[in-house]
């Protein structure tokens, strides 16, 4: 028997499962370390649009192999890997296009699927799997994940290089969002935030000025800030506020990329769109390409991995992690093995 995290209606509990073992395909994986995303705090208080409880959560996740199916070669047993949890079909035009994040019967391990990362041992496809270079330890190789969502969504956006970019939220993936687009070189970045407490913290990692989102005349600011409107805007939030600062912000010419999972529907002022050629683009998740990116990126220091986990629990803490990722005093809270 092993320990598992689940989350149900109840709140965070760990509980006893059988230890599963590979199927066809598979890798046997020892937990090291998990993060807590914003996506399980949301779903646990039932504002996930695509993950309802009861769920086993664990996405963001480095561990060690410890058996393999026999026809597996890509890992071995010992090796330190983390997950990469979109579960395509590798069959539909989307995967066989190489856009596997798109694919149109996508699973999500962590999310919704049979198994997540928060447990002592879980199996998953291999193919799902990338090894851990030894310059990056436990707790760098933990944000792996997160720092490809930002990476991909800079991608999306036709990189930054040389161009003014606005961010919306300072939580994990807007201030990941902030140190990617600096490393890409962007010109000038301004962030908006709702508490005084995360503005500061944007400050801190390289913003070049912090709005109050809840300011009547934020995109205003934003844009004074920024001396012009915004080449890019990236919504870490995605609601109804924001994505109408979001354009407010970008016009004219400008491009939107909807970062954050949005909890429900919004209106969009489409005239707006039109007659300024606003560009809006959805980033969903992340590629192979960008999961090697990110390592480099944590590998060289420019995302600093110990500025940004604020929180290390045992896994038999889950709770408690959990209360910590919702309270926004955190960036990143870890469970952990080991550690």
């Amino acid at each position: 028997m092993m320990r598992r995290v689940v989350v149900t209606a109840g709140g965070v509990r760990v509980v006893e499962a059988p230890e599963p073992a590979p199927g066809p395909g598979e890798a046997l994986m020892r937990m090291v370390a998990a993060g807590v995303c914003g996506s399980d705090t949301h779903a646990l208080r039932g504002r996930h649009p695509n993950v309802t409880v009861p769920y086993a959560p664990g996405h963001e996740v480095v561990g060690v192999v410890t058996r393999v199916a026999p026809e597996v070669t890509a890992v071995k047993v010992g090796q330190r890997v983390v997950v990469e949890p979109y579960l395509p079909c590798w069959e539909c035009k989307q995967c066989r296009a190489g856009r596997q994040n798109l694919c149109e019967r996508l699973g999500f391990f962590g999310c919704g699927s049979a198994q997540g990362g928060m447990a002592e041992a879980f199996t998953i496809d291999a193919r799902r799997l990338h090894v851990v270079p030894g310059e990056l330890d436990d707790v760098a190789a933990a944000l792996v994940e997160p720092v490809s969502t930002a990476v991909h969504s800079i991608r999306l956006a036709g990189d930054v290089a040389g161009r003014t970019v606005a961010i919306l939220g300072a939580g994990t993936i807007g201030l990941l969002t902030l140190t990617v687009a600096r490393a890409r070189g962007a010109r000038r970045v301004v962030l908006t935030a709702r508490s005084a407490k995360s503005r500061e913290r944007a400050i801190a990692f390289g913003a070049d000025a912090a709005v109050d989102a809840t300011a009547s005349d934020a995109a205003d600011r934003v844009r004074a800030e920024l001396r012009e409107s915004a080449d890019v805007v990236f919504d870490c939030v995605a609601e109804q506020s924001t994505i109408l600062q979001a354009l407010a912000i970008a016009d004219k010419g400008g491009t939107v990329v909807v970062v954050g999972v949005p909890v429900g529907d919004v209106r969009i002022p489409l005239a707006l769109v039109q007659d300024s050629q606003l560009r809006v683009q959805g980033s969903a998740t992340y590629l192979p390409e960008d999961y090697a990116d990110a390592m480099g990126l944590l590998a060289d220091g420019t995302v600093p991995a110990a500025d940004l986990v604020t929180a290390i629990h045992p896994l038999a803490e889950a709770a408690e992690a959990f209360a910590d990722a919702a309270s926004g005093d955190h960036i990143k809270v870890l469970l952990a093995s080991g550690l």
